[in-house]
């Protein structure tokens, strides 16, 4: 039997070695794979070629020798910076650590229903990052608590506040805040009746023994104007995110800024994020995407429809802050794409397991590009706005047999503006400025070839090929069909509608984020400016495979 540390360690090596062959434009073929680096000769042998490169090795080894993988960090990343390659190095034997916790833990009870299964199925993490569960140093009853994968919960820290020092904002009739304004719902969601004057703001419990360090609540605290209360109230989930967290009977999910580095990022919320979220509410309610809601109406945005921050009156967020997000309505009946296609050590992913997938993967395919896919490009060919609709990011509605019923986005951040949509989106806010990521067309177009494309889309269809229930060729051709199919409502959508979908079916390569290399190279891809937010590369496009 396969032990937890070498299931983690067989998990880490494999996506090295993808993001490691992607990266260097290495061919990835059936069968014995050698290349040199650094005067060492890495060999392996490839148990499953992946068009979409969720490749499956086996036997890896240097110089005829198994190799950790912290040590095949070092070995590869040769020529980075080598503080950079120390940190990659310990984040990668942090994240085998944790692996081995999480799928060698049988003891864990998890959450209820469809919608938290997905959110706490993400054992192995992402499969094409070298550390995907580093977590800033987090271990025992904390990984415990904190972790979705070990079915994690716990009751948020609140604070009580000067009212003078928080910044609010909310959705004007809003169902999910149920008549209350922001400040109210905090003081509902807590149990508490605040002091005269004063707010409450809730924090992640990490968080909240975090920020009473720091220089500026600490002084506010030793004020008398924070006031520390402890744990109160329900006990949260945490979804796939960490910090985002979620109860099955509360009309509410709770989004809290989270210090910790993972992966690439401390998750912590900025002024922009927070509005951005009211932001978008508003441009739905006024109907900027009134052809995308008519013509596809089984896709929706998960709304944030308020905040909360402790800011001191000021620009500058002290980590004390929470943004509202509603649970979707039958929620239940959406999984979010990540934990659909996470492999389960031992088995088959859960989307393969589907009865709908094992009758037919083709239709699942088809149906997923048709009610999910397509409608995000219609937004983005109608209003210029991208969706940074990552696997994590983008949740999928399926019937009680997981046939696909429709689609949604969830995120306050993952925004883009093409620019040339600017002027219009304005007109429609009467706002003097967007809070969304305003950029070239060409850069959003980059985006949303790795985040809709290559992570999320194929994606999909990578992980039918690694599990052996379909030919990833004969799903690539059903991706180009249903992109084909789409092209004149893209076309009808806006002006150049169907400009990304037509690169995508012919471009001979696309562009790609380069997960290893954007870690080496120390990038914060939550603060970074979005022109140098990640490496990109190119690669050779998937969908041309077996197209001419």
């Amino acid at each position: 039997m396969t032990s937890s540390t070498e299931t983690a360690t067989t998990a880490h090596l494999n996506a090295i070695l993808r993001s490691y062959t992607r990266e260097s434009s290495i061919e990835v073929t059936p069968g014995p794979l050698s290349f040199a680096v650094a005067d060492r000769q890495l060999t392996t042998v490839v148990a499953h070629a992946s068009p979409t490169g969720y490749h499956l090795f086996t036997d890896v080894l240097v110089d005829g020798e198994p190799m950790a993988p912290e040590e095949l960090v070092r070995l590869l990343s040769v020529g980075a910076d080598a503080g950079e390659i120390d940190d990659l190095a310990a984040r990668t034997a942090e994240s085998v650590r944790n692996v081995a916790v999480f799928v060698g833990d049988s003891s864990a009870e998890h959450g209820p229903g469809r919608f938290l299964e997905a959110e706490q199925a993400l054992a192995l993490g992402h499969l094409t990052h070298p550390a995907p569960k580093s977590r800033d140093g987090v271990s025992g009853e904390e990984l415990a608590a904190y972790s979705p994968e070990l079915g994690g919960r716990f009751a948020v820290h609140w604070f009580e506040v000067d009212a003078e020092l928080v910044s609010s904002d909310q959705v004007a009739g809003a169902p999910s805040l149920q008549g209350l304004d922001a400040l109210q719902l905090m003081a509902a969601l807590a149990g508490i009746t605040p002091s005269a004057g004063t707010v409450l703001i809730p924090a992640h419990p990490w968080q909240a023994a975090d920020v009473q360090k720091r220089p500026r609540v600490a002084a506010l605290i030793g004020d008398g104007r924070v006031k520390p209360l402890g744990a109160q109230g329900a006990q949260w989930y945490p979804t796939s995110s960490l910090r985002t967290v979620y109860h099955p009977d509360l009309p509410v999910m709770l989004k809290l800024s989270l210090g910790l580095r993972i992966t690439n990022s401390r998750r912590e919320s900025t002024p922009t994020e927070l509005r951005r979220g009211l932001e978008i509410n508003r441009l739905l309610d006024a109907a900027y995407n009134a052809g995308t809601a008519t013509a596809h109406p089984r896709l929706s945005i998960v709304r944030d429809p308020a905040w909360v921050a402790l800011d001191e009156g000021g620009p500058t967020l002290t980590g004390l802050d929470v943004a509202v997000r509603e649970v979707p309505a039958d929620v239940d009946s959406y999984a979010c794409v990540a934990g659909l296609l996470a492999p389960r050590p031992g088995g088959i992913s859960r989307l393969s397991a589907l009865p709908a997938v094992a009758e037919n993967p083709a239709a699942w395919v088809a149906s997923y590009v048709d009610e999910v896919l397509v409608p995000m490009l219609c937004l983005y060919a109608e209003t210029g706005i991208g969706l940074e609709a990552h696997q994590q990011n983008t949740l999928v509605r399926m019937d009680g047999t997981g046939y696909v019923t429709g689609g949604a986005y969830r995120d306050n951040q993952g925004y883009y503006l093409a620019s040339s949509h600017q002027r219009g989106l304005l007109a429609v806010t009467g706002l003097r400025d967007s809070t969304l990521a305003v950029v070239e067309d060409a850069i959003v177009d980059d985006r949303l070839t790795y985040y809709l494309l290559h992570n999320q889309a194929l994606g999909v269809v990578g992980a039918l090929g690694m599990d052996g229930v379909a030919d990833e060729r004969e799903l690539l051709g059903v991706v180009r069909d249903r992109l084909s199919a789409a092209l004149p409502g893209l076309k009808a959508a806006g002006p150049d509608g169907d400009r990304l979908a037509q690169r995508w079916l012919a471009a001979d390569q696309l562009p790609c984020k380069a997960n290893m290399l954007t870690r080496l190279k120390g990038i914060d891809e939550v603060v970074a400016p979005l022109d140098n937010q990640s490496v990109y590369l190119d690669i050779p496009n998937p969908l041309r495979i077996g197209a001419l």
